[in-house]
């Protein structure tokens, strides 16, 4: 075992060379995880101390004003407190926190002309001031020169100055404070005495500017590096250059830039342009892809070419503009018009102002030509910008439907924001970690990349917000699981994989053995385990480089009512999201009313609605044949062709199934080739025998605490194999109910039965009469 820990200790103690190495090349480390990854395993004080400070100054030199780094500086030099690196950065740091050192010292105006109360007064807030001052100097006064002695000690003349010096004049500030206090105590008594002369007054002026030129010496100190940190602040469009991702965008935006500059140089120059380049933005893109960001840079950057006087943006949505009564919607949008004066205005969702089937009662419309009579006429038009944003489809069909507004906006002012792909959705996690003082492991990213798997279904997919609020999730949950040990401040910093793990559900029944507890159904088991264990080898596949064999999901349940049809649909879900093929799992049950509209043009756009609700899952389309219509003027050949359309679109996002008889099913999937291509699966599901029936009246009636006694058994399979029933399982479980009622009305119409309870278990032969009796 000690030889495990010392040949373990003599690998981390190479790797530490060999980071320091780089360190010192580049400035920081290439693979900071692999780093990371070494401090979780690491037990020896001194090792940790200079992997946390290999680490801290690894992630100062991307960010020297990294917030983590100087904690784990400060654990480090707890760890092992002569460790060099971490000290000196340490001492390059600590200084100025001495800046407020003197701030106690501000005194009030002191005038000869005041009154001798005023005048006592002033000299009492002195001797206070100086009393505050001095009796906190000392331990200031230590710990300055406790810092300057360690930085006389590291090969470091810059650092050494700056601390003698501030050590000189904190000297100098306590010596005249004296003085001060003693000028201010000889003024009070002459305030108050008989005689009264100017020299006190003198006196004190003298030593209170003295006072004021060692604090505007000790000032001088701290505003260079303040001068320095203004002269470094990044511009609109390096913040723009150093977001992550979105790459086409920052290309057109510097394109963007460029001519905005270039047009700058050219009036300067005396040169006109009559038609100057438009401000007005159109930014497309799903939830979180940065189109609000977006716009705040904009406005900087017009700001800061000087083709507009502010920065602010003003946002603004649907509800703030848009009025319940005549004239209360041109007043919203004037006024704020009004306060984007000289910035922009950015409207989220912009498309929402007016949709396709809004009634007249909505005042839209209004909005929409106000704002470009507005923008277009001679009070604010050219005074600023407009940048609207939404989801790139109904934007497009918006501006499509609104031609007034759509020549204010230029096609080259049109910028689509992609959704993220994983791997720039993790940098930006592992922003949001470092944000909060955390780091994430690499078994926390590769847990993050599932997690963003799961999520990426439709359109609704967050990107960003999405990934944020995982990455808080997972702080909360470090928090709030367990008692971490205050000693180890790895527990205070880094994210695991277990923070990033779902709960599952307690006690949940797997879809296998849901699929194996359906009565009946034997070959349809089968043929569903079969075609399960073929998507899983089909993803063993890919996984590991081999070319998989296209997966057909898409299935035609055929059979007739209460077969079960809805029942194995919800399984099949289950199945396919257990296995990882669906990323949600649900089931959509839908019928033609869901699809089918009154009006030409609704029905694709509420057949659109309810696939969308389906994406991630199965949606399962009962009684699907009745789509099929040979009816002129029937929409549910528009409902079909756009299940087509759909599913291509979506391709493994969405699964569907069709329900229905076999005979009419063969003449829906007929009338569309485009359907019979992409349904290769069918499940029979039969008529249920008797005995199968009988199973499910008793497995019924147990998930009530209800009995068949053996005889009701035997009365029932006997008239079931005597009578042709219809309805299936629906049947049987109607008949139970129907029976439970019947038992009901027997027990409590009789006189009150010390037996009752057991009774009330059983349910008896003149029940089961008395149901068939209703259901024939």
């Amino acid at each position: 075992m000690r030889q495990l820990v010392n040949n373990q200790l003599t690998i981390n103690e190479e790797k530490l060379k060999q980071w320091e190495i780089e360190f010192n090349g580049n400035g920081y480390i290439s693979n900071e995880s692999a780093l990371i990854s070494t401090l979780t395993k690491e037990s020896n004080p001194v090792i940790l101390s200079k992997l946390l400070s290999l680490a801290a100054l690894s992630r100062i030199g991307r960010n020297k004003h990294d917030k983590l780094a100087e904690i784990w500086l400060e654990k480090a030099l707890n760890l092992y407190p002569d460790n060099q690196s971490a000290k000196e950065y340490m001492l390059q740091s600590d200084w100025k926190k001495f800046e407020d050192s003197l701030s106690p010292l501000t005194f009030p105006a002191i005038r000869e002309t005041d009154n001798r109360t005023a005048k006592k007064k002033t000299a009492e807030q002195y001797i206070e001031v100086c009393q505050t001052f001095l009796a906190q100097a000392d331990e200031i006064q230590n710990k300055l020169e406790a810092k300057r002695d360690l930085s006389s000690k590291i090969i470091n003349n810059a650092l050494n100055l700056k601390y003698n010096l501030l050590s000189e004049l904190l000297t100098s500030a306590i010596e005249e404070t004296g003085n001060l206090y003693k000028a201010a105590e000889e003024y009070d008594q002459s305030i108050t005495g008989v005689f009264h002369t100017s020299t006190y007054y003198d006196d004190l002026k003298l030593h209170l500017a003295n006072l004021e030129e060692i604090k505007e010496n000790w000032q001088k100190q701290f505003l260079e590096e303040q001068a320095e940190s203004l002269l470094t602040r990044k511009n609109a469009l390096d913040q723009l250059n150093e977001m992550i991702g979105m790459e086409f965008v920052k290309n057109r935006v510097n394109d963007f830039y460029r001519f905005l500059k270039y047009q700058k140089q050219r009036k300067e120059l005396g040169f006109q342009m009559k038609d100057d380049l438009s401000l007005n933005m159109i930014l497309t893109g799903n939830p979180g892809t940065g189109k609000t960001t977006l716009a705040r840079l904009l406005a900087k950057i017009y700001h800061e070419l000087g083709v507009l006087p502010r920065e602010e943006v003003i946002e603004t949505d649907r509800s703030q503009l848009v009025g319940a009564f005549v004239g209360q919607t041109e007043e919203n949008v004037r006024a704020i018009v009004e306060r984007s004066i000289g910035g922009v205005l950015f409207i989220d969702e912009a498309y929402s102002l007016k949709r396709e089937g809004q009634t007249g009662n909505d005042y839209g419309q209004a909005a929409i030509d106000t704002l470009v009579s507005l923008m277009t006429g001679n009070e604010y038009g050219g005074k600023f910008a407009v940048i609207m944003a939404g989801y790139p489809e109904e934007m497009r069909s918006f501006l499509d439907a609104n031609a007034g507004l759509r020549s204010r906006f230029p096609l080259s002012n049109l910028i689509h924001l992609p959704n993220y792909s994983n791997e720039e959705l993790i940098k930006i996690a592992e922003q949001v970690a470092s944000d909060n003082d955390y780091f994430l492991s690499e078994d926390a990213k590769t847990e993050i990349n599932h997690r963003l798997d799961r999520e990426r279904v439709d359109d609704t997919f967050g990107n960003a917000r999405t990934v944020h609020n995982i990455v808080i999730d997972a702080i909360f949950k470090k928090g709030s699981v367990k008692e971490v040990n205050k000693e180890n401040i790895l527990d205070f910093i880094v994210l695991n994989k277990e923070d990033f793990l779902l709960d599952k559900e307690e006690n949940s029944e797997s879809p296998y053995d849901k699929l194996g507890r359906l009565i009946g159904l034997e070959a349809l088991k089968v043929e569903m385990r079969s075609l399960i264990s073929f998507v899983k080898m089909q993803q063993y596949r890919l996984k590991n480089g081999l070319p998989p064999v296209p997966i057909q999901l898409h299935a035609v349940f055929t059979g007739n009512p209460g077969t079960g049809k809805t029942t194995v649909a919800k399984v099949y879900a289950e199945l396919l999201n257990d296995c990882g093929f669906l990323k949600r799992g649900h089931l959509i049950v839908a019928s033609r009313a869901d699809f089918v509209a009154g009006y030409v043009g609704q029905t694709a756009s509420k057949t659109k609605k309810k696939i969308k609700e389906a994406l991630g899952g199965v949606l399962f389309i009962d009684e699907a044949y009745s789509l099929f219509s040979s009816t002129t003027g029937d929409f549910g050949k528009e409902v079909i062709d756009t299940i087509v359309d759909e599913m291509t679109k979506h391709n493994e996002n969405l699964v569907v199934v069709l329900a229905g008889y076999p005979h009419e099913m063969d003449l829906l999937l007929e009338s569309n080739p485009g359907l019979r291509s992409r349904f290769k699966k069918f499940f029979l599901f039969p008529d249920y025998t008797p005995e199968e029936l009988l199973e499910i009246m008793v497995v019924y009636a147990e998930s009530f605490q209800y009995q068949l006694t053996e005889e009701a058994k035997a009365l029932l399979l006997q008239n079931m194999n005597e009578e042709s029933y219809k309805g299936n399982g629906r049947f049987a479980t109607n008949l139970v109910d129907e029976m439970i009622q019947e038992q009901a009305s027997r027990l409590m119409d009789s006189e009150e039965d010390e037996h009752l309870f057991e009774k009330s278990l059983l349910l008896e032969v003149e029940d089961v009469l008395m149901a068939i009796s209703k259901n024939v």
